[in-house]
């Protein structure tokens, strides 16, 4: 049998930044997000099935008004609002199957801090901001990593380019981030988290199960991810295979892309 042409959201599942949730996007029959029956028969087959950061099972429910927080309605109750057809809370939703640990710690975080100070301050804006931009870097080599972070981005995109292909994974966490990379524009950068990992585990079979479990312990620190500063900029079109174009060597004099690191300004 000849196989037809594969779908637009199966095409999706095939670019580089979108494997983790590949198993989800290749099964979807068209070109829209899936339906919120299809993510609730999802959920339904998950093992074991994901928990609120209050250890509720999760449901997957219309968005409609409930007279609650959002992140308080999710920990007391395991409803994650959902619109239906809408790429958006479909990354959500996906994220939360992929990465179900580390999305309960950040739930509870949410209403620990909530609970806690009484306002929104810095870890809670942190956690916000990686749930919904950030890409977990997950590299084996120290000297890549700093590269990376210090805007060095010649030398770790251009200079050292295999083996930051063998060396480093960027792992797409945030939801808003999944949906911004449908189509790429110029100038899209996901916030980076850095974790040091074994090369052993660069290459595993499951990478993301791996990181889920270490965020999640590590989420239960309060000084870990504790102001959005600790995420740093990363210009998600120069990571290899993103675009054709970052292929060439030249792709990276762009300024307006591959920023400088900011100088820290001296007092005095």
């Amino acid at each position: 049998m000849i196989a037809g042409p594969a779908t637009p959201a199966a095409r999706l599942a095939a670019r580089p930044l979108f494997g983790t949730l590949a198993p989800w996007l290749a099964a979807l029959p068209g070109d829209g997000p899936p339906s919120l029956e299809q993510l609730r028969r999802w959920l339904d087959t998950a093992v074991p099935r994901p928990a609120s950061g209050g250890g509720v099972p999760l449901q997957f429910v219309p968005a409609e008004p409930a007279g609650v927080p959002y992140e308080q309605r999710i920990h007391m109750r395991g409803e994650i609002p959902t619109r239906e057809a809408n790429w958006h809370d479909a990354f959500n939703s996906l994220v939360w199957l992929r990465f179900p640990h580390t999305k309960a710690a950040l739930n509870a975080r949410h209403v620990r801090e909530l609970r806690d100070d009484g306002v929104r301050g810095a870890a809670r804006d942190a956690a916000t901001l990686f749930d919904e931009s950030g890409v977990i870097v997950a590299c084996a080599d120290d000297a890549l990593a700093d590269a990376l972070r210090e805007h060095r981005w010649r030398e770790a995109f251009v200079q050292r380019r295999q083996e930051l292909v063998r060396r480093v994974r960027f792992v797409v966490f945030g939801h808003a981030l999944y949906d911004q990379l449908r189509a790429p524009f110029h100038g899209l950068c996901g916030k980076a988290l850095y974790l040091t990992l074994p090369q052993e585990a660069i290459g595993g079979p499951d990478l993301a199960g791996r990181l889920d479990a270490m965020l999640a312990a590590r989420l239960g620190d309060r000084n870990f991810l504790a102001t959005p500063a600790v995420l740093r900029p990363l210009p998600m079109l120069g990571i290899p295979g993103v675009v054709p174009g970052n292929e060439n060597p030249a792709y990276y004099d762009d300024a307006s892309q591959f920023r400088p690191r900011p100088r820290v300004a001296r007092a005095g």
